[in-house]
């Protein structure tokens, strides 16, 4: 089992890596021929990357509670779908303060749970000697693909298509954002390399590329479900039995399948619920759809946050 749980926690990886890599060249390539204005093509490559993502975090309940009783399930559900409607109200109401908030958040959730799939993976592989240094890691992946998108010069059309509110919601501190995360992404770097531990400064290096070079859109939104969500999904395969069951097996694809399954409904249920929410809101779909879809994702990032947490802590300490 545990050389299986090994092929598939790097499969991942390789493809996580590759997708940022693909995403990069794709936007240097349609933003020169298209031009940096056009965005239809970074409206479907957002969306098809968020279409990915949104089934990661809806095994929650089943990672949390796992030989609960059905009635503590019920109140945990209860619990998380509020705290996300409540959060929804709170974004659509309080735009900018809100947005700041879950820029900070995912951050910080990004870069915490990145730093927990290595950890992982470096589990698995026996490696010792070399553990991921955290907060030189963290600090870095999880800001470079959130907060360098939202403050450089493209960032304004993006920003106005999905919500002019957002425009200016650094305050205009943005040479002064750049250089505090340019300063950190090069201390991680140097620190990762001076730690031998050159795979994830690969990472790194990919993540500032994709900030670098990929519209905001694309940039946030590739990142969130083709490697965030794809790491996260990996680490819950070894906490499901129907993918535990399926490393026994030694099917690793087996075992990824069954952590990705149980959490389409979760797709297609944000789906209508986006529609019905922009029906609610008397403004046309086609227009708010983005932004509301946004906005749900961050909402549920809140609860998804709040849970996940002792899950990252559990794999931190292992390591």
């Amino acid at each position: 089992m545990n050389r299986s749980q090994i092929a598939l926690f790097a499969r991942v990886r390789l493809f996580s890596s590759a997708a940022v890599l693909i995403a990069t060249i794709l936007s240097i390539l349609f933003s020169t021929s298209l031009g940096k204005d056009s965005l239809n093509w970074q409206i479907v490559l957002a969306v098809i990357a968020l279409a990915i993502g949104i089934p990661h975090g809806a095994l929650d309940h089943l990672v949390t509670l796992r030989g609960s009783t059905p009635k503590r399930m019920t109140v945990f559900v209860v619990i998380y779908v509020a705290t996300a409607l409540i959060s929804i109200w709170a974004i659509l109401q309080w735009n900018v303060w809100g947005f700041i908030a879950v820029v900070l958040m995912s951050s910080i959730h990004f870069g915490i749970g990145d730093s927990a799939f290595i950890a992982e993976l470096d589990r698995l592989e026996n490696r010792s000697g070399h553990s991921i240094p955290v907060l030189a890691y963290a600090s870095a992946g999880g800001m470079l693909p959130v907060v360098i998108p939202l403050v450089n010069n493209r960032s304004t059309s993006a920003l106005e298509k999905v919500n002019s509110n957002l425009i200016n919601w650094h305050y205009g501190l943005t040479s002064e954002i750049l250089i505090a995360i340019a300063i950190i992404s090069t201390l991680s770097l140097m620190y990762l390399i001076s730690r031998k531990r050159y795979r994830d400064a690969v990472d790194i290096a990919l993540l500032a590329a994709l900030a670098s070079f990929a519209p905001p859109l694309v940039a946030f939104s590739v990142y969130f479900g083709c490697w965030h969500a794809m790491r996260h999904t990996a680490r819950l395969t070894s906490m499901l039995p129907n993918s535990l069951k399926a490393y026994e097996g030694e099917s690793a694809i087996g075992a990824f399948k069954s952590a990705v399954l149980p959490g389409l409904p979760a797709l297609f249920g944000t789906a209508i619920f986006v529609i019905f929410l922009a029906g609610f809101s008397h403004q046309d779909v086609s227009n708010s759809f983005l932004w509301l879809s946004l906005v749900t994702i961050w909402a549920l990032t809140v609860p998804h946050m709040i849970v996940t947490a002792k899950l990252d802590r559990a794999a931190l300490r292992s390591q």
